[in-house]
């Protein structure tokens, strides 16, 4: 199926765990539909690859710990000096191990939920000003039907990916009087690296859900995420956009 075009000329692009599963395959669709793109990732052999597969001259790539927030705010200011950044993709975030709740090491619950939902509030909180300046911007935040429904076993992701939906509810309501939009993506098992992070019962347990009986292409997500990150997205924002195959009800 051909895909469809979409225009980022003269627009900057931020993506969050860009450097590889759902964040390199979008940074790669933004560069061919013209957009220039930044990438963060913790990991630098990861973002070393990124660069030398894409071999793009409107790439850049820097280690960013999206979960500290001075780190954030250090690198936003040195982006908007030269450019102002267009669109956000928040797209970091880990699983996290498979365990009840009762058993889960207390420092992971906390690192799980740092980056998946303080991350995102840290990209917001210092780049939405610069859109406001603008009067231009598009969000999306990667959530997760765990956010949506609740994962047994996996509590803490399930718990940053329902804040990561919350806030983007909120966020879109207050910047809705502006030309920014803000909107939740909220995908099913897909086939990225995150599922090497789970034990092969839970994935099975995960697929066993999904109607159409496969996990989501990542070329699928990407399409869904660029028609949110687009122009012709003029009237939907502080929504959540379902992407499960059809497992979820709401």
């Amino acid at each position: 199926m051909d895909k469809i075009n979409f225009d980022f000329n003269n627009r900057t692009a931020l993506v969050t765990g860009g450097a590889q599963g759902f964040g390199l395959d979008i940074a790669k669709r933004f560069l061919k539909s013209g957009a220039k793109v930044i990438i963060w990732d913790i990991d630098s052999k990861m973002i070393e690859k990124a660069q030398n597969d894409l071999d793009n001259s409107n790439l850049s790539a820097n280690i960013v710990d999206v979960s500290n927030y001075k780190e954030v705010e250090n690198s936003i200011n040195e982006i908007t000096k030269n450019t102002n950044i267009d669109i956000l993709i928040n797209n970091a975030g880990i699983t996290g191990p498979t365990a009840s709740l009762w058993e889960y090491d207390v420092e992971m619950w906390k690192k799980v939920v740092d980056i998946n939902i303080m991350g995102t509030f840290n990209c917001c909180k210092t780049i939405v000003p610069n859109m406001i300046k603008n009067n231009y911007g598009r969000i999306v935040n990667v959530a997760s039907v765990a956010g949506k429904d609740g994962n047994a076993n996996a509590s803490a992701y399930s718990v940053g990916k329902a804040g990561a939906i919350g806030l983007t509810k909120s966020l879109g309501k207050e910047l809705a009087g502006k030309n920014i939009a803000v909107n939740a993506v909220t995908p099913a098992g897909a086939n990225t690296r995150i599922l090497d992070q789970m034990t092969k019962e839970h994935v099975q347990r995960m697929l066993s859900k999904v109607p159409r009986g496969r996990f989501l292409e990542v070329e699928e997500f990407t399409s869904l995420v660029c028609w949110l990150s687009s122009e012709e997205n003029t009237f939907s924002t502080a929504a959540v956009f379902d992407i499960s195959g059809g497992r979820s009800t709401y």
